[in-house]
């Protein structure tokens, strides 16, 4: 997968992606939000919102930085929320805000997507101020788990259209130091989706 693959992808997928997704992640969707706990005033950054499907769900008074590859996407995103959001055109694995810039990033259906998950997550927590919290709902192989044949051939063809099944959390997080992770729990067909909630140390100075 690589970004120009996608930005043709996500241009056919755009106008189709909420009837194929909507029904079935939603209450998925619901639950990394409010795993954040967020509260009004607090900056929430979402470097892969898609079509805007996590928008309705976030808390009234909270700041929205939304951001996606895919212009074709923003569009429909921009259509889901009335409450200001800025909406920004970026790749994810290279983040055009400041370190510890925000207090909760979510990470819904992207790590899989992106070309380089784990740099994706290592952008994701550059921006996250200590002490901020990352939600994250998404497909990860089993921990543990071997790759069979059959896997690697279907991982292949799924890759095909844009995502990656096989990929490994603890391969997502090899380069994020110091991570607490206070929830890592099954989610959908049978535990292939999972929802998970890191937070930030906050670093104390003697």
């Amino acid at each position: 997968m690589n970004n120009r693959d996608n930005l043709q992808l996500y241009r056919l997928y755009a106008p189709l992606y909420d009837r194929l997704m909507r029904a079935w992640t939603a209450t998925a969707r619901r639950k990394a939000i409010d795993m954040l706990q967020l509260q009004p005033g607090e900056r929430l950054f979402i470097p892969g919102v898609g079509t805007g499907l996590d928008l309705p769900n976030i808390p009234a008074g909270v700041c929205i930085v939304a951001g996606d590859l895919s212009p074709a996407m923003l569009h429909q995103a921009r259509k889901k929320l009335q409450e200001p959001v800025g909406f920004i055109v970026m790749d994810a694995q290279e983040l055009p805000l400041p370190d510890g810039s925000c207090d909760a990033v979510l990470l819904n259906l992207i790590l899989s997507v992106v070309p380089n998950g784990p740099v994706a997550m290592q952008e994701a927590w550059r921006v996250l101020k200590p002490g901020g919290h990352v939600a994250v709902f998404d497909k990860f192989l089993p921990e543990g788990s071997r790759l069979s044949g059959f896997r690697v051939l279907l991982g292949w063809l799924i890759r095909q259209i844009g995502t990656d099944p096989n990929r490994q959390f603890r391969e997502m997080i090899r380069n994020i130091p110091g991570a607490h992770m206070p929830v890592d729990a099954p989610s959908l067909l049978n535990g292939l989706y999972r929802l998970i909630l890191m937070t930030k140390p906050v670093v104390t100075v003697a």
